[in-house]
């Protein structure tokens, strides 16, 4: 079980890099005109992808 690594790490890590990798894309977006960067839209991103992160390594 100490080789898993401590849950709550790989959590953290997660949204961070969650919230990075959906920062970079409603950047993006907010460039081209699609969508904005606002709070709430990078929130919902990071929260979106750290799930779907989550549901698809732990499964």
């Amino acid at each position: 079980m100490a080789r898993d690594g401590d849950i709550r790490v790989l959590l953290v890590l997660d949204l961070l890099l969650s919230a990075a990798f959906a920062g970079l894309v409603l950047w993006g977006m907010d460039f081209a005109g699609v969508a904005e960067f606002t709070l709430p839209n990078l929130a919902f991103a990071t929260a979106a992808l750290a799930a779907l992160t989550y549901v698809v390594v732990l499964r």
